[in-house]
């Protein structure tokens, strides 16, 4: 349904656009936007070439926008490579099933979500809970070649758009958003996949008329917030089952003391009405202490749904109250017995 009553018109307007497109036309938007299969998921479904699916999907996107009578103010879009992020996060389910994890190879840059290859594009978003709305979107493009120090990689691109109305200042969320987004409206990286792991070599912003780089050279200035691992190792691009998890619905048990990601276990994830084989990579403390995040992967290694809990106490001294007090109504795990509270989840459109 829409939000608001001045929303009805424009859905509608979609359904009419729809409906005036040729049938080919009509299934590919279908497939994409609404079950969101990738194009590699549309090209195995249809029995056609990737390449195919692009050029009809291409044609099909032309002749919608050129059909529609309204601009899309109800959606953040990548306007360039036409990649579109609900405003509302979609309905979602999770069931753990029975059957073995799945190893999974991921090369997605820790907490951004792209893979540091040429031509690799996305937008991803953080949804507030319980509103379920869109409090910020990035748009990300890997650029093309790069060097730092002598170490090769890859340029990347990463954009602040920001959805209307800002968060206020006494929303948690504004916390979230500020930290991912460091205050800028637009990011370049260095990154690079090598050995196993994917890393940033440097980070670049502006501030106020100074252009800022710091690189893997500048010790804690950018480790503290773009390193990850010994000497800046980076993340290990193959996930397998290390048994460190025990997990029987909401609690859970791990037998490592220390910061450290494993595979939790095999899910269905239904999301939007379509179904994800998945497996649940759990990351403890190993962004911040008192803080667990679920990243729901497919069998490409591609991030369907990202979530992030909070310890109970995590923070309190700046929030002033327990987290089961400041979102009562949202899903709460028990972890080694400390209770955690979901804060807000993560999508990505490819």
């Amino acid at each position: 349904m829409p939000e608001t009553a001045d929303d009805l018109p424009e859905n509608n307007a979609v359904e009419e656009t729809l409906n005036t497109l040729p049938e080919r036309d009509r299934l590919m938007l279908r497939l994409f936007y609404q079950e969101m299969l990738s194009q590699k998921q549309i090209s195995a479904k249809l029995q056609i070439p990737e390449g195919t699916v692009k050029s009809r999907m291409s044609a099909a996107r032309d002749r919608f926008r050129t059909a529609y009578p309204y601009p899309p103010k109800g959606e953040i879009t990548m306007k360039q490579n036409h990649l579109i992020l609900p405003r509302t996060l979609p309905d979602y389910s999770i069931i753990w099933k029975d059957e073995p994890a799945f190893s999974v190879t991921c090369e997605e840059m820790m907490g951004w979500f792209i893979v540091p290859k040429p031509g690799e594009k996305l937008v991803w978003g953080m949804y507030d809970l319980p509103s379920r709305k869109l409090d910020v979107a990035y748009e990300m493009t890997v650029t093309g070649p790069a060097s730092v120090h002598g170490l090769d990689g890859v340029s990347i691109t990463a954009r602040v758009i920001q959805p209307q109305p800002v968060i206020s200042e006494n929303d948690p969320m504004s916390d979230a958003v500020g930290a991912s987004t460091g205050g800028q409206e637009e990011w370049r990286f260095i990154a690079q996949e090598k050995d196993g792991y994917t890393r940033f070599l440097s980070a670049e912003h502006i501030e106020g008329e100074k252009r800022i780089l710091t690189t893997f050279l500048d010790g804690d200035a950018f480790m503290d917030n773009w390193g990850f691992g010994d000497d800046n190792c980076g993340s290990p691009v193959r996930l397998e089952p290390r048994g460190m998890i025990q997990r029987n619905g909401a609690v859970i048990t791990t037998n490592q003391k220390k910061p450290f990601i494993d595979v939790a276990g095999r899910c269905d994830l239904t999301l939007g009405g379509v179904l994800h084989d998945t497996v649940c990579v759990m990351d403890f403390e190993m962004y911040d202490e008192g803080t667990i995040s679920e990243q729901y992967l497919n069998r490409e290694g591609r991030t369907v749904l990202w979530r992030r809990f909070n310890r109970d106490d995590w923070a309190i001294d700046r929030y002033g109250k327990k987290w089961s007090e400041l979102l009562p109504g949202n899903e709460q795990i028990i972890v080694n017995g400390q209770r955690c509270v979901h804060w807000y989840d993560c999508l990505c459109i490819r």
